[in-house]
């Protein structure tokens, strides 16, 4: 599929330079899903004219045109491409140079292709959209403009996934997220600065009491730490090292630099520290909903799952050596007891080892890679080696939630950590009464609530469980003179989230506008409603479901909740 998503590519861009002959070319590979390929021309391309390039492709495909390989030296290569200065400067680049003829289309390339057009399925091929991208992918170089395809090896693949973009687009959770008053974001606030509505702040509520409720059962203790602080915290847990591409610069207060806090752990370390610690106390275990700051480049930003400033569900624990596995165990199975309380039923799972910039011995890393190996087969989870993808402090096991369009998601993360012990110089005191180094874990079970509140959106296209949505029930007068009937509807039903839309609205807009806030539950009072203390009920995604009695109704949301 790759080969052929590539002949894709240089077909689109033999069929580019046909139709605009002055085009200069980027580059231009196979992806996920399809193609892409980076050119300039002088009057810029846009959406209108891609139905005009795929017919031109369309003709080229039935041509039967033949990929043919070349192994060249620079300096015929330097002649080809005199007209094209995107391809020299990759040409300065590279040593073993070879190109591909495909009519009176060359590219530098060193393939794989198929051997003809007769083997690409025109059907199943589709120019999808248009794009900025910087040449080279850095901002400094010239902004081409990018013709992205999607291919195939059937009609039926290319239309089925088609409809699963439909509805993933239906599902955005940026469009979502405003309608719904989740979240905004605005220009003069920043980019990738979420501001939360009403609705949206009482939905962080519901997720983080839930949760307070949760790790209390498990024996956590909450602290709360400030935003910023002194960049030597950050040098000595080795961050600032490993991770400086991600930190805003420092800010000098009074002569001494601060850091807007990008990680909660040098904070609970110091917590931990404040006094001495005794093997009967362990495991100790700290959480916070801890807000940290990351430099995110403007491109990667998306809506609520890549911000700048994001909320942490972050919690650490303290453990002795023979208390790891069992507190691994702990976290695992709590960590998908979670997922599972919030509609996520499937997941895969990755155990994430050493990366090549890292901290500590070879031998700290093999056991605690054992370590996470061992619980996840007593668990008898099946789980993926991504090898190298743990963070440079120690191996993890990450669990990738799939939502209702099978997408994966990132949310829980279990870390072993044997660097911060080690940097902090932490340690309690054993049976022995001497001073031994504790083991630490880093854990996240919903990751940040910003991404994990988009997700959920998406997963459920906006239409939350009862239990989660910020608003359970909106109470519909037929006109003004309901309202205090209305009112006392609200009374009787205190202990939910419930609304009046007492606007001055006709009762088809209102039910209109709560259909659009996927408000649960509808309840429309009018005459007939005052006089029996009934409600007629309307149920989100089943529509009238009756007049009921006040008490009647309660017994509905109570199976429900």
């Amino acid at each position: 599929m790759e080969k052929i998503r590539h002949s894709f590519a240089h077909i689109l861009a033999l069929s580019i330079k046909e139709l605009y002959p002055d085009v200069k070319f980027g580059t231009g590979p196979a992806i996920e899903n399809g193609f892409y390929y980076d050119i300039q021309t002088k009057n810029p391309i846009n959406e209108n004219d891609l139905k005009r390039i795929e017919n031109k492709m369309r003709e080229n495909i039935k041509k039967n045109i033949v990929f043919k390989k070349k192994s060249i030296t620079k300096k015929e290569a330097q002649e080809i491409f005199k007209d094209q200065p995107f391809k020299l400067e990759i040409l300065k680049e590279l040593k073993d140079i070879s190109i591909y003829e495909t009519e009176s289309f060359i590219d530098l390339c060193s393939g794989p292709h198929i051997k003809s057009t007769k083997e690409l399925n025109p059907k199943a091929f589709k120019l999808e959209k248009i794009a900025g991208a910087y040449f080279k992918g850095d901002e400094k170089n010239p902004m081409l403009t990018r013709v992205y395809g999607l291919a195939f090896n059937t009609e039926k693949e290319l239309e089925d996934y088609l409809k699963l973009k439909e509805e993933a687009e239906a599902r955005d959770h940026r469009i979502l997220g405003e309608k719904l008053g989740i979240f905004m974001f605005d220009d003069e606030v920043g980019s990738g600065l979420p501001l939360w509505l009403p609705n949206g702040t009482i939905l962080r509520n519901i997720i983080k009491n839930y949760l307070y409720e949760e790790l209390e059962k498990n024996d956590y203790e909450f602290i709360e730490t400030p935003h910023i602080g002194k960049i030597s915290l950050w040098q000595t847990s080795g961050h600032w090292e490993n991770y400086r591409e991600n930190i805003y610069s420092p800010i000098d207060i009074e002569g001494e630099k601060f850091l807007l806090k990008p990680m909660n752990c040098p904070f609970h370390v110091k917590i931990f520290k404040s006094k001495l610690r005794s093997y009967k106390e362990l495991p100790i275990k700290l959480a916070e909903f801890g807000t940290v700051y990351r430099f995110e480049r403007s491109g990667t930003l998306h809506g609520l799952t890549r911000v700048r400033g994001f909320t942490q569900d972050d919690a650490h624990v303290w453990c002795m050596q023979d208390q790891l596995e069992e507190e691994l165990s702990k976290l695992l199975k709590h960590g998908l007891k979670i997922l599972r309380k919030f509609g996520f039923k499937e997941y895969k799972i990755y155990l994430s080892t050493r990366p090549e910039k890292y901290a500590g011995t070879e031998e700290g890393w093999k056991k605690a890679t054992k370590a996470l190996e061992t619980v996840l087969n007593n668990h008898k989870i099946d789980y993926d080696i991504d090898n190298g993808g743990g963070v440079f402090y120690g191996p993890k096991i990450d669990i990738k939630i799939k939502d209702s369009l099978n997408r994966e998601w990132q949310c829980t993360t279990i870390q072993v950590d044997f660097n911060l012990p080690d940097r902090f110089q932490m340690f309690y005191i054993n049976e022995k009464g001497e001073k031994e180094k504790p083991l630490m874990l880093h854990r996240a079970l919903t990751g940040s609530l910003e991404r994990f509140i988009g997700v959920l959106i998406e997963h459920y296209a906006g239409a939350l469980p009862f239990w989660l949505s910020p608003v359970q029930i909106k109470i519909l007068p037929i006109s003004d003179k309901f309202n205090k009937y209305a009112n006392e509807v609200k009374k009787e039903l205190e202990s939910y989230r419930v609304k009046v839309f007492n606007e001055s609205e006709t009762i088809s807009k209102k039910i209109r506008q709560g259909e659009i806030e996927k408000i649960p539950y509808l309840l429309i009072v009018g005459e007939k409603e005052k006089n029996s203390k009934t409600v007629s009920v309307r149920k989100r995604g089943k529509g009238d479901i009756g007049v009921k009695t006040i008490e009647e109704f309660k017994n509905i949301i109570i199976k429900e909740k």
